[in-house]
């Protein structure tokens, strides 16, 4: 139980490491090295919803404040969750995929957003997703939204509704979602207007198609000229003659942009031959690019064939990327719509299926990061997604001790706080959305 006092400790804590920002001011003490598996055992200081001091457990004698021994509980700091697409989310019931592929996952979102997509249908199922991650331990959420024709003006105004309505417990941020070949016509300019209006991101999704180099030029210039921020969709196919990941490195470099540029996806690096994926890596590196994998998805859609076992896990190359720099973000992308027919908006659940997928393990290392303190420096959010002197106590309390706990039950027991007080984690009941469903 958290104390209900605005002065509290918490006592015994394990902390990962990485996650753990060393105070210029001094008020955090000399911190042991890592007990087991990266881990810190902490005391942390709770004064007035931030973080006042963080201490190796057991070196203080005695509190001036209530405190309540985790045992050994781990403690993150709230997720940050940088690719989900809320417009799509929970229309799994009234449109499945028939047959689990990613072409017959873009026919059925389209035939749905044609049939269903109002203001209204659309905020229900957009808020269901907020409730969840909130609930889960969410600080932040970067959403791609469908802009293509009307859908912009239906999606694009809703998220800006419930923006308003939970900047008090969320940090939302939008990215437009269309093929790249639209920023070539009107339309596009339009939109990546309405993006600088909302200060959102631009974003599109990049395939191999003769007029890709014009298309990829035209996004820079259209960002460049409003001062925009780029995430874009790429080689999400087990295609290895995709190459829009280096297309857009190429083109960072050649525009010399200097705003943050994401690439999500990215599944066919991992088809190239050794020495192309090294090229393109090297060009990622150099472009600054920041990578988000979404394994969950990916594992769903990828190498799917009738009656035929899946023979690669649609993963990008995690391991090759962070090793050579870049910032490698993971998330958890679509929620229970045609494109993944799974999830609940858990930042845990995509970090532990992450671990198993593309084995972030043997050592665990800072792959903590990838949902936390790596997404908020991509996103633009220095004080999130990491546990420091000063920093809002914003933290999510597990009672798994080490990572094989953590990572082997659903953790649904655990607490968040947010500014130091206990938030109610009642996840949304289904039968909200029934009425979306009839």
């Amino acid at each position: 139980m958290i104390p209900t006092s605005s002065h509290y400790w918490l006592r015994n804590a394990h902390v990962p490491e990485s996650l753990l920002v060393r105070s210029k001011q001094g008020r955090s003490r000399n911190w042991a090295a890592p007990v087991t598996q990266e881990l810190l055992l902490v005391d942390i200081e709770i004064a007035n919803g931030t973080i006042a001091s963080i201490a190796t457990a057991g070196v203080l004698s005695s509190y001036t404040a209530p405190s309540i021994d985790l045992r050994g509980g781990m403690v993150f700091p709230c997720f940050v969750d940088m690719h989900t697409h809320l417009d799509k989310g929970h229309i799994w019931e009234r449109s499945p995929n028939p047959d689990g592929t990613f072409d017959s996952a873009l026919q059925q979102v389209r035939q749905d957003s044609e049939r269903y997509w109002t203001a209204e249908d659309v905020y229900k199922r957009m808020e269901f997703g907020l409730k969840c991650s909130y609930a889960h331990g969410t600080k932040a959420v970067r959403t791609h939204i469908d802009s293509g024709g009307s859908l912009a003006d239906i999606s694009l105004d809703v998220f800006q509704e419930l923006q308003q309505q939970w900047h008090d417990r969320l940090i939302l941020q939008a990215v437009c979602l269309v093929s790249l070949e639209e920023f070539l016509t009107p339309l596009g300019e339009k939109l990546a207007d309405r993006m600088t209006e909302m200060s959102g991101i631009l974003g599109g999704v990049a395939y191999m198609n003769p007029d890709l180099e014009a298309q990829i030029d035209r996004v820079f210039s259209l960002a460049k000229e409003r001062k925009l921020n780029l995430d874009l969709h790429v080689d999400e196919t087990g295609n290895p003659d995709s190459i829009c990941l280096r297309y857009v490195a190429e083109a960072a470099i050649r525009h010399r942009f200097q705003g943050q540029i994401v690439c999500g996806h990215c599944c066919s690096l991992a088809m190239q031959p050794p020495e192309a994926a090294a090229k393109t890596i090297a060009l990622v590196k150099q472009a600054k690019i920041g990578i988000v994998s979404l394994p969950m998805c990916n594992l769903y859609l990828q190498d799917r064939q009738p009656a035929q076992t899946p023979r690669w896990r649609g993963v990008t190359l995690l391991h090759e990327l962070k090793q050579a720099g870049v910032p490698v973000a993971i998330a958890g992308d679509n929620c229970r719509d045609p494109f993944y027919a799974f999830g609940d908006h858990d930042a845990l659940e995509v970090f532990s299926m992450s671990a198993k997928i593309a084995h972030l393990d043997r050592p665990y290392g800072d792959w903590c990061n990838a949902i936390t303190a790596t997404p908020a420096d991509l996103m633009g959010l220095p004080t999130v997604g990491r546990i420091g002197v000063g920093l809002p106590a914003d933290l999510v309390i597990f009672r798994a001790r080490q990572y094989s706990e953590l990572l082997s039950r659903s953790q649904h027991d655990r607490t968040v706080l947010r500014n130091g007080v206990a938030i109610d984690t009642t996840l949304p009941d289904y039968a909200e959305l029934d009425d979306c469903i009839q």
